[in-house]
């Protein structure tokens, strides 16, 4: 058909006086750029067809990763090959009496079919990244460093080949002239080869997982996306810092993953007491004291125990220095001690205590130590807000001072 076409068009070119030369170039010029018109119609009837019975049957499925053949393109890109496919059958009867036009078209349709295969591969490996993330072990070992790794090698390989093909010469060859400029390649892709190192530590040691929130340096924020050379955070004010993924294993970071997945948020907050307002309790003092429930039991009980004690050692206690006696301090910390045991957003099962930290400048300073039972960092500090702002209230019903600087 191809040599009645072109037989036909030649005798068209004789009929208007081209000449037998002229005359064959233009039937045969005609003839591959009608190959070429072809070759384009058929890759969009190709593409309707596809669209019309397999993407139809991908949409209808309730299989959800067969869409991702779509998404990515996959099926797309195969219909390239069809025209490739085409004109690598029938162009060399379309130029029979060109070799070398022909032998150079051959070639640029070889080396856009190796580009093709290279692109549907490409979509297939991203295709496997989808489906992969799709699961929950996706979070803790991530595969994005891995799959970009993959693609470089792909399109290292396809521009290998094309070397290789384009000189007439084997991929053995082209190979061994890279490793001569080895070192040039190191240099280039450097931060590459470090991204991919550092990924493959943070994965294989469980130092990071997309979710985290991290700090390190002005990033503080939640893990997006971990590539190959670069790590991805959002802030907390929605800003976007990008890390070098080699940095996260080569500097210091703080991963707050071991909170989030533990019982509690900790609260390690303190205040400080000014120590001109810290005595011994008076009688008075003691019995005011006894009309806040939350103590009432252990100033008793307390009481008691002094009592039995001084008397047992016969000590005299008309001098309050004498013996044991009970402080405003102690007993204002063993009232934040009953508050906080006595608070539902907090977690009872990890350590609570209240504790006289050493004094400074700035007073006695009582550190609150506690883990509430929200981690969400919004209830988080209304948790911790409430609990201070009783502290500090209370402090003057103990006859205690906050210390604030003039």
């Amino acid at each position: 058909m191809i040599e009645k076409y072109i037989h036909w068009l030649k005798s068209i070119g004789d009929a208007i006086h081209l000449g037998g030369g002229t005359s064959l170039a233009f039937a045969e010029t005609l003839a591959t750029l009608s190959l070429a018109v072809a070759s384009v119609l058929l890759y969009f009837l190709v593409r309707f067809v596809v669209k019309k019975t397999v993407y139809k049957i991908i949409q209808l499925s309730t299989n959800k990763y067969d869409d991702l053949l779509i998404k990515n393109k996959v099926i797309s890109r195969l219909c390239l090959l069809f025209p490739s496919l085409l004109l690598g059958a029938l162009l060399s009867k379309s130029l029979p009496d060109f070799p070398e036009t022909t032998a150079l078209l051959m070639k640029t349709n070889n080396i856009f079919q190796i580009f093709i295969v290279t692109l549907v591969a490409s979509a297939i490996v991203t295709t496997i990244e989808d489906t992969y993330n799709t699961f929950d072990m996706s979070k803790q070992k991530p595969i994005t460093g891995l799959i970009q790794v993959i693609k470089i090698v792909l399109y290292l390989v396809c521009g290998i080949v094309v070397i290789a093909y384009l000189m007439g010469t084997k991929i053995s060859s082209i190979l061994l002239s890279l490793g001569t400029i080895s070192a040039v390649i190191m240099l280039i892709f450097q931060d590459t080869i470090k991204g991919f190192v550092g990924g493959i530590q943070l994965s294989s040691n469980d130092m990071l997982r997309i979710g985290d929130w991290i700090v390190m340096g002005p990033a503080d924020g939640t893990v997006l996306e971990i590539k190959l050379t670069t790590v991805k955070v959002q802030n907390w004010d929605n800003t976007i810092t990008t890390i070098p993924t080699y940095s996260l294993v080569s500097n210091p970071f703080t991963n707050w993953r071991g909170m989030s997945e533990s019982g509690g948020r900790r609260i390690a907050r303190t205040i400080n007491i000014d120590v001109n307002t810290i005595r011994y309790c008076t009688p008075e003092m003691i019995e005011r004291y006894k009309h806040y429930s939350l103590i009432k039991d252990y100033l008793a009980q307390k009481e008691e125990d002094i009592l039995e004690y001084n008397k047992a050692n016969r000590i005299d206690t008309s001098e309050i220095l004498n013996g044991r006696q009970q402080t405003n301090l102690g007993v204002f910390r063993a009232y934040i001690k009953a508050y906080i045991n006595n608070n539902p957003k907090l977690n009872h099962n990890l350590t609570m205590m209240v504790r006289q930290m050493q004094p400074s400048e700035f007073g006695v300073p009582l550190q609150i130590y506690a883990f509430s039972n929200d981690k969400q960092w919004v209830n988080y500090e209304e948790i911790q807000s409430d609990i201070f702002d009783h502290i500090i209230s209370a402090a003057p019903m103990f006859d205690l001072k906050i210390y604030q600087k003039h």
